[in-house]
């Protein structure tokens, strides 16, 4: 079975652990050119972001009211996320989604971006909007790195 490399890319792009952040270098080592890499990467990495957004509340209402380790991992969730966040949410507001998305780093990224504006409140519309440009960032950044024109470390 011989999977097209822009799949790969795509669905690589997809999942929580790579996102676009392991895609586009996957991207460059199976031979796709940069452009192509980079749209792949990201519509792959963009389109979780709507399920997630749609679907995290009333999931996390429904399992709450039903199991109570779900209310009790969701109350932590909540706080922890909130606790570690609040500061920068307060301070620069859709900015600091915007650049959390960005950075090419662990644990950021539009996966949990999305739970962070979940958790905040922010508006799906304006949430999609604020993920979509630091996917765009990120994207940049990432694939700079990968053709060697800016050093990532």
């Amino acid at each position: 079975m011989n999977i097209p490399p822009e799949f790969i890319v795509f669905f690589s792009s997809m999942l929580p652990i790579t996102e676009l952040r392991g895609a586009i270098p996957l991207g460059f080592l199976i031979g796709l050119p940069a452009d192509v890499t980079f749209i792949y990467a990201i519509v792959g990495n963009f389109l979780p972001v709507f399920l997630i957004l749609w679907v995290l509340d009333p999931i996390s209402k429904f399992l709450s009211r039903h199991i109570a380790f779900f209310e009790k991992f969701f109350d932590k969730l909540y706080k922890r996320t909130h606790d570690k966040h609040l500061d920068a949410i307060e301070k620069y507001g859709p900015i600091f989604l915007i650049i959390f998305v960005a950075i090419p780093l662990p644990g950021s990224g539009a996966w949990t971006g999305s739970l962070i504006a979940f958790l905040f409140g922010i508006k799906y519309w304006k949430a999609l909007l604020y993920i979509f440009v630091g996917l765009l960032g990120a994207a940049t950044i990432i694939t700079l790195g990968s053709m060697g024109v800016v050093s990532l470390f």
